[in-house]
């Protein structure tokens, strides 16, 4: 649901975004840390917000880390 936000961000497409491994963090909604293989060796990390559902907003792309590898550490940020 965030890939289109990124892709406007970076101002490139993906052919590769495969959700590899996530944390959460509640917070007065979730953050979503994500590592997304973008393809090749590239990776990005992303911070993703998800509000209280009371609150009928769509998930955000707040952040994100490019150029990372598969072996970085996802991360709070």
């Amino acid at each position: 649901k965030v890939k289109s936000q990124l892709e406007e961000k970076e101002g490139k497409t993906f052919d590769v975004f495969t959700a590899v491994e996530f944390k959460t963090q509640v917070v007065a909604g979730t953050n979503f840390f994500i590592k997304v293989h973008v393809g090749n060796d590239e990776f990005v990390h992303l911070r993703v917000f998800r509000s209280l559902p009371h609150e009928n907003k769509p998930l955000s792309l707040h952040s994100y880390q490019s150029s990372k590898t598969k072996h970085d550490e996802l991360a709070f940020f």
